[in-house]
């Protein structure tokens, strides 16, 4: 069975959805670096997801693996023409993004990471949203968290709760409806095209910075229910806090290139953490300061407790949320703090620590 695929065209059906006018090829690109235990799942689930589609492949473009990841894709393209492996000499997920774009057949273009899978109807399901959302230059959906130890299911619950990361539909899921980012996008190469594909500065973020430009050109971006990427997550703590702290560091980058806040649930961890490094110090030598961090320090726990057992009502598995809540958080602010430093206080580029690519 053939698909058609949608561009920019679109034609309204019988049922008053839409359904697309011309055919147009699909690339999924998949950024990947040693993911040797993960990427024959993730290329094997992309596969199945484009069985059928015309003008479907699979660009997988490694940073140099060094764990075995290269041997498995190259088999894996021995067996299927439509699989190819491409070189990423520069390490960073915009750089190979940017890589994959230009070397894509598709006019739709889909990113999926190699530490992710994707259900059979993954791709079919954003096809089907781009022919209904013309106006959008990206969809995409909630992810699905795949949890092995059971750290990283209290690592997944913070990070798919409102008082882990706000109002992040694409983490938190909800109603569908229009957000200003979300994961695993797929797009139109011409809408990226138009607006510069990824910063290829941003070891982070680039996701948000690039659908902040799209949604600034006028584009919109659609959240559907119907779109369920699986995403495997970490199981340590100091990953994590690794993770959300180049999130913050980078953020503050992606602010000051564009002038402005990007969104405001950013400044919620950097002014939690600036409290507390206030505070801290003070409570030892003023009594008012002690209540206020008391009050402060109570309330922050009450509401991780709450959120902890909404989860799960395991007390085990709520003490482990409220430390993954309490890394990310940490992490994040800690993060913006030293970006605040860097980038409006010493006017300097982004230092190398931060610029390691990490997982």
């Amino acid at each position: 069975m053939n698909v058609q695929n949608p561009d920019l065209e679109t034609a309204p059906m019988t049922d008053g959805t839409s359904s697309p006018t011309r055919e147009a090829g699909v690339s999924v690109i998949l950024p990947v670096r040693n993911e040797v235990a993960f990427i024959e799942g993730a290329v094997t689930s992309v596969l199945e997801a484009g069985r059928g589609i015309d003008g479907f492949e699979v660009l997988v473009v490694d940073g140099l693996s060094d764990d075995g990841t290269r041997d498995v894709v190259a088999k894996l393209a021995e067996r299927h023409a439509n699989v190819r492996l491409i070189d990423n000499p520069e390490l960073t997920v915009p750089q190979a993004m940017n890589i994959g774009i230009r070397a894509a057949s598709g006019d739709v273009v889909i990113r999926v990471d190699g530490h992710a899978e994707v259900p059979p109807d993954f791709i079919r399901a954003n096809l089907a949203e781009l022919a209904a959302h013309p106006e959008c230059a990206c969809v995409g959906g909630v992810i699905e968290n795949v949890n092995l130890t059971p750290l990283s299911e209290a690592i997944s619950a913070a990070m798919s709760s409102p008082f882990g990361v706000g109002n992040a539909a694409f983490r938190t899921g909800g109603q569908e409806g229009y957000v200003d980012t979300l994961a695993f996008g797929a797009y139109r190469k011409k809408d990226l095209e138009r607006v510069g594909l990824f910063d290829e500065e941003l070891v982070r973020n680039q996701d948000d910075e690039l659908n902040y430009r799209l949604i600034r050109s006028g584009r919109k971006i659609w959240l559907s229910k119907r779109i369920r990427p699986k995403y495997f997550v970490r199981s340590s703590l100091r990953n994590l806090f690794r993770q959300y702290a180049q999130y913050g560091y980078w953020k503050v980058y992606v602010n000051r290139k564009h002038g402005t806040v990007t969104n405001f649930r950013q400044l919620v961890p950097p002014a939690f953490v600036t409290s507390l490094i206030v505070l801290l110090p003070l409570a030892a030598l003023w009594r008012p300061a002690r209540v206020l961090l008391g009050i402060e320090l109570a309330i922050y726990l009450l509401a991780s407790l709450v959120f902890a057992l909404r989860a799960s009502r395991r007390p085990l598995h709520a003490l482990r949320t409220m430390a993954s809540f309490a890394t990310l958080h940490v992490g994040y602010g800690l993060g913006y703090l030293a970006g605040m430093w860097d980038f409006f206080v010493l006017r300097r580029r982004p230092s190398a620590v931060a610029a390691e690519p990490s997982r």
